[in-house]
């Protein structure tokens, strides 16, 4: 029997990460169904490139500000209400675009997917946190990671044909309710985990913050590195998701089919890369080498030759300029699951949430400009190739920031004891 218990404790643990993949393919084939119909939305709507660019960016409204207090409150409540609440009220706003009827009704659900979307990272680093040793914590980032990428190329491939059979409505109404299934083996299996998890002894509580404090926490050089390392990637990365089919089919002429596979197929290279860094990762780090120079040196790769995406903005052959972006693209899956181990290991477990929180917040404040500036320059110029070169130039800076401010261990703050004043005499 006692040999049984860890044995079944290690299934729970891996059918936990089969979950977080599975959530995390299922909110961004949600997310990502806005660009694979941008081009039907566009016709039917009246859209300019400029009303597409700010439609697009309005997901991250909502979705990149409320990112510290949802990971406050995963810390606060636990893994298992947080996403479970956030996936029910996203997957219906994303079924309500089928009733949108102008720019601003779809400004609203879009608003609304990011309001429930803001739980899914921080909540995903948590667990990562509170179940899995860190030699484990690679592999099971890189996993979850890869149902990002998966989730979009499966969105993408679907999505072309789906939309020209049944169009966008129906389209929306399906990646909206269908996904929902989800929940039901999620609240059965984390009720398990957490109620053993809470019957295991524990050290000291570990300091629970404000919210007010927990924004503090910028103040820290490590945090704000971590701030603005992720910034600049997720603007690389969000310039993709959310104007590489449109790029394929405005500047370089392809049809919905060659869009739906040539935008898919570098999500699906990705994914492979993701894994293997991870895995690659955890096995230097289990070889005695330093955890934070491992993660760093991942991202520092990665960052670097995303920055292929300035000369497939400048190359005429069309081809060869697929190629360059989905070279660019693979390349940001090196750097995809250190950028979030490297937070948990550079973080106090209890604030772990709270940090991803603020981690996402800057990344997706990049999710926010780098749609409407894609938009803009491109309308403003007639061609990517500006906007390209600019997603280079911020991929440098990320190495800057990742290098030159990522240094100390974060530690939750904790309350100054008061200061008694002298009686007066």
């Amino acid at each position: 029997m006692e040999a049984q218990q860890p044995a079944a404790e290690s299934a729970r643990r891996w059918w936990l990460a089969a979950l977080l993949v599975a959530a995390m393919i299922l909110a961004y084939a949600q997310r990502g169904a806005i660009s694979v119909a941008a081009p039907f939305l566009m016709k039917d709507t009246g859209l300019t490139p400029a009303g597409m660019g700010l439609l697009l960016s309005a997901f991250f409204w909502a979705y990149s500000f409320l990112q510290v207090p949802a990971g406050w409150l995963v810390d606060r409540l636990g893994v298992r209400r947080a996403y479970a609440a956030g996936f029910a009220f996203w997957s219906l706003a994303s079924a309500a675009t089928a009733y949108a009827t102008n720019l601003l009704s779809l400004i609203v659900v879009r608003v609304m997917l990011g309001v429930g979307q803001a739980v899914a990272f921080p909540a995903s680093a948590r667990a990562v946190a509170n179940w899995f040793q860190p030699r484990e914590r690679g592999s099971v980032t890189a996993a979850y990671l890869t149902g990002v990428r998966l989730g979009q190329a499966l969105v993408s491939a679907v999505g072309g044909l789906f939309l020209a059979s049944r169009g966008w409505k129906a389209f929306f109404l399906w990646t909206g309710l269908l996904p929902m299934i989800w929940l039901l083996p999620w609240w059965r299996l984390l009720g398990r985990v957490e109620s053993r998890a809470a019957g295991e002894p524990t050290g000291p509580p570990a300091p629970r913050l404000s919210l007010v404090r927990s924004i503090g926490l910028l103040r820290q050089r490590t945090v704000l590195g971590i701030f603005l390392g992720f910034f600049a990637y997720d603007y690389v990365w969000f310039l993709f998701v959310t104007w590489l089919p449109g790029y394929l089919v405005v500047e370089r002429g392809f049809g919905p089919k060659e869009m739906g596979f040539y935008s898919s197929v570098p999500y699906l290279g990705m994914s492979v890369v993701i894994v293997l860094a991870g895995l690659a990762g955890d096995w230097l780090i289990r070889r005695g080498l330093p955890e934070t120079a491992v993660r760093k040196t991942f991202i520092v790769a990665g960052l670097g030759i995303a920055c292929l995406v300035a000369p497939a903005g400048l190359v005429e052959d069309k081809m060869l300029a697929v190629w360059l972006l989905t070279l660019s693209i693979c390349a940001l899956g090196l750097a995809s699951p250190n950028t979030w181990t490297l937070t948990q290991a550079m973080c106090e477990r209890s604030i772990v949430g709270t940090v991803s929180g603020i981690q996402n917040f800057g990344g997706n404040v990049g999710g926010i400009l780098a749609p409407a500036v894609t938009g803009y320059i491109a309308q403003a110029t007639g061609s990517f190739a500006l906007a390209l070169g600019l997603a280079a130039l911020i991929s440098l800076l990320g190495i800057a920031a990742y290098l030159g401010l990522i240094s100390r261990r974060v530690e939750a703050v904790r309350a100054a004891p008061a200061i008694r004043r002298p009686a007066a005499r």
